[in-house]
């Protein structure tokens, strides 16, 4: 059903919002990424501390995101120091936070979503 390379990268998708979640991880299945997604940030800890993802991808849009993603972050950054972090989030939300590695504003385009995430794969 999705295109799925020999060597795909992995990605642990950290999202706010179910609809989100299932057309966010549906892009970037079809362009060849391994994705697993939670909506749980405790449940994400856990993913992470027990499998290597070559991306963690948390969206901090909704009510007291950005201190929630903060914490996972700081609480990944601990647990697996070199983890690659991003959040996708919109402009407004993107300029609060400096805890990730890189920020993707991309909340409702696809396509710079995918072109974001693999520049970011690729520059680490």
């Amino acid at each position: 059903m999705y295109a799925t390379a020999v060597n795909a990268h992995t990605i642990l998708h950290v999202s706010s919002r179910e609809l989100v979640q299932t057309l966010r991880d549906t892009i970037l299945r079809i362009h060849g990424y391994e994705v697993e997604s939670t909506l749980s940030l405790s449940q994400a800890l856990e993913m992470v501390q027990q499998k290597n993802y070559d991306l963690v991808l948390i969206d901090v849009e909704g009510p007291d995101r950005i201190g929630q993603a903060e914490i996972l972050c700081d609480a990944i950054r601990k647990a697996v120091p070199d983890q690659l972090v991003a959040y996708v989030c919109n402009h407004r939300i993107s300029s609060e936070s400096d805890c990730p590695d890189e920020i993707i504003r991309a909340e409702f385009n696809p396509e710079l979503l995918v072109q974001s995430v693999k520049q970011i794969i690729a520059d680490h």
